[in-house]
């Protein structure tokens, strides 16, 4: 499973929604709408200290030369070969998030049929009112600054055929959501933003919108989910038969403030 993430989640796939898109050795260098640069690679090709080296300058070079980028992702996997790679993301002023377990499985594993409390309902949306009040709820939960950019995403992604959004409702409050992004091209599907308001967590909602999700990759053809997982929804997620094959760590660089006139 390892390896059919590493050749079918990798580089196209996580560029595939990018403004631009420029080479550099093994690196692509997406440019996203909202300011966002993102870097992804399959491997570094078998680089040395000094050639990790070069490849963090010239991918902060790139950025740094386009005032509309206002920060930089440049996203590890722990079973990469890459010496040296954390200090010189440091050294170039990238901070690392808290690490995620790296999900794969079959996703008829997840596609099961689970009990739900009483007055929760479960349904896909599409509107964008909808829409805007789920990503209010996921912004909460993972105190994320709210963020026009990716609420658009989520739009056209559900507009094109590509994502569905679920949520799970009590007397008409979003109490929970999650997003299924489908990979084109491959067997996977993505499950992204799964968040539960505090006081309905432990009572299998997030594990029924995540089965939910499932039986939607299903029907799209899909073969496997995958999510980057954090250590709160990792048990539920290995209970349901998705298998933890490695971590991943986001770096993320500001881009500094430019100084001067036009």
């Amino acid at each position: 499973m390892l390896k059919a993430y590493d050749e079918q989640l990798r580089t196209d796939a996580e560029t595939s929604g990018a403004v631009s898109v420029t080479r550099h050795g093994p690196l692509r260098l997406a440019t996203f709408g909202g300011g966002r640069g993102f870097i992804s690679y399959q491997d570094l090709g078998g680089a040395d200290a000094a050639g990790v080296e070069e490849l963090v300058a010239a991918a902060v070079a790139h950025f740094d030369a386009d005032p509309a980028i206002e920060e930089v992702e440049w996203k590890t996997r722990g079973h990469d070969h890459a010496p040296g790679l954390h200090d010189t993301l440091l050294r170039h002023g990238f901070v690392p998030d808290e690490p995620e377990s790296i999900m794969v499985g079959e996703a008829a594993l997840l596609a099961v049929e689970v009990p739900l409390p009483d007055g929760i309902g479960l349904r896909a949306i599409t509107s964008e009112q909808d829409v805007r009040a789920a990503s209010i709820v996921q912004d909460g939960v993972f105190g994320s600054p709210p963020s026009e950019a990716r609420v658009e995403s989520q739009l056209r992604g559900i507009a094109a055929g590509e994502s569905e959004m679920w949520v799970a409702e009590a007397d008409g409050e979003i109490v929970s959501a999650g997003r299924i992004d489908m990979v084109p091209g491959t067997e996977f599907a993505g499950i992204w933003g799964g968040a539960t308001l505090e006081k309905w967590r432990g009572r299998g909602i997030y594990r029924a919108l995540t089965a939910a999700r499932a039986r939607t990759a299903i029907a799209r053809g899909k073969r496997y989910i995958h999510s980057d997982s954090t250590e709160f929804s990792r048990p539920i997620l290995e209970r349901s038969g998705l298998a933890k094959v490695g971590t991943t760590t986001p770096y993320v660089r500001r881009s500094p403030r430019r100084s001067g006139s036009d």
